[in-house]
């Protein structure tokens, strides 16, 4: 049995980007592990967000791992800039990378932990060949692209089987998941296998951050 130690990484897709610095603030104190940041492309997923810029301007204000999730086309393009600009991981899709060994040795070469996130609609079993590369996979419990979705429950399946696959491939490797994270469901996620919990609006929207984050963790004990 794994020692459960549950990470909580705030996104800051539901910050206040008028006051980025003073989000992150918030979630320092509130004891927050990561800093999510949720990068899109509108042509991947139907959304814009940010560049490396932000990542750069989020590195100058926390010691806190910086997360980043590359939800874009062509993802190689960019690795090395936002690693750059301050991400100590980097999360890439399956969906868009074709030589996905290559992409993991590439965020690897550039010195950050690499990770391979997937869609509610992908089987975990895509992974199962560079399982034992990864520092990380993300799964995906809502359609990526905006934040404040409801949680897919099919998902809950979908940790337990990787899960499976990681004690028998990495056992080291982290599981992670975005998407409706609430503290409804926190303790049924932590109970499938999940090491990380991403939390957008239930963190950043709530009228406490600190006691939200306080009842997240209180769920996953």
């Amino acid at each position: 049995m794994r020692e459960k130690t549950t990470l909580l990484a705030p996104s800051i897709l539901s910050a206040d980007f008028t006051n980025l610095a003073r989000s992150i603030e918030t979630a320092e104190k509130a004891g927050a592990d990561w800093i999510h940041c949720d990068v899109m492309d509108g042509h991947f997923v139907p959304n814009i967000t940010f560049g490396p810029f932000i990542v750069q301007a989020i590195a100058k204000c926390t010691n806190l791992v910086i997360d980043t999730h590359l939800m874009i086309s062509d993802p190689d393009r960019y690795i090395e800039d936002f690693i750059k600009a301050g991400s100590n991981q980097v999360t890439v899709h399956q969906e868009t990378c074709p030589h996905l060994h290559r992409s993991i040795q590439l965020i690897r070469d550039n010195g950050a932990k690499a990770g391979v996130s997937i869609n509610p609609a992908t089987p975990v079993s895509t992974l199962e060949s560079i399982l034992p590369d990864l520092d990380l996979v993300l799964l995906m419990s809502v359609n990526p692209g905006f934040g404040g979705q409801k949680f897919i429950p099919s998902s809950i399946a979908k940790i337990r089987r990787l899960d499976d696959m990681r004690n028998a491939l990495n056992p080291d490797m982290t599981i992670a998941v975005d998407g409706g994270v609430t503290v409804h469901n926190a303790q049924e996620l932590v109970s499938a296998g999940a090491d990380a919990l991403i939390a957008g609006t239930a963190f950043f929207r709530a009228e406490n951050p600190a006691e939200a984050a306080a009842k997240i963790r209180s769920a996953t004990r």
